[in-house]
């Protein structure tokens, strides 16, 4: 009777844990209420080396600046990453889903993983100093700072904020300027202006 219940017991432990593997790499996106759109960021790659010249990316590693959306707010920050996939800049208004490691200090974002399977994502860890009174934005393709209240302004504006699933911000020009995208005026006050 012994061995039955161990069994069943045993079982039951192993569907549990091949279902919890199985959905390791898709996390819950309820999980992660914040946004963070990248703007700019180096990357330095680390490759381990294993048998007959065969290598393969063990780290990456780098710099960067991005905004936070925490509250509908923006918040500037720079930040220092150590991941075991590849960073991407957000291209356009796109954002990466994240949450706080440790308030203030460290953020965890979500990396898709490229061939993976639908939602497959991976975590990274940003080690940030926040700027709650700025904002980055992008102008002619360079990387620019402003005050957040300016930025904020323009959220509103254009019905922008990509914590609460508002990621394409309304009435901007038909036609995007030379960096292939909207750009902002100056303080973000211009109808032509992108975070």
């Amino acid at each position: 009777m012994r061995r039955v219940s161990r069994f069943c017991l045993f079982g039951m432990l192993g569907s549990v844990l091949l279902s919890t593997t199985a959905n390791a790499g898709i996390p819950n996106p309820a999980d992660y209420p914040l946004r963070v759109h990248i703007f700019q960021f180096n990357s330095y790659s680390h490759y381990y080396r294993g048998g007959a010249y065969l290598s393969s990316l063990d780290a990456v590693d780098g710099e960067g600046r991005a905004n936070l959306y925490e509250g509908s707010q923006p918040h500037a920050f720079d930040f220092s990453y150590s991941c075991s996939r590849r960073l991407m800049a957000s291209p356009g208004f796109e954002t990466y889903l994240a949450r706080w490691k440790k308030p203030g200090r460290e953020l965890e974002i979500l990396l898709p993983v490229l061939g993976g399977k639908p939602g497959e994502m991976n975590g990274c860890d940003l080690k940030v100093n926040l700027k709650p009174d700025s904002a980055y934005f992008r102008h002619n393709g360079l990387t620019g700072e402003e005050p957040a209240a300016d930025f904020k302004k323009w959220m509103d504006a254009h019905q922008y904020d990509p914590e609460h699933g508002k990621n394409t911000p309304v009435n901007l020009p038909a036609a995007p300027q030379a960096a292939g995208v909207p750009s902002p005026g100056q303080n973000g006050n211009s109808a032509n202006s992108q975070p």
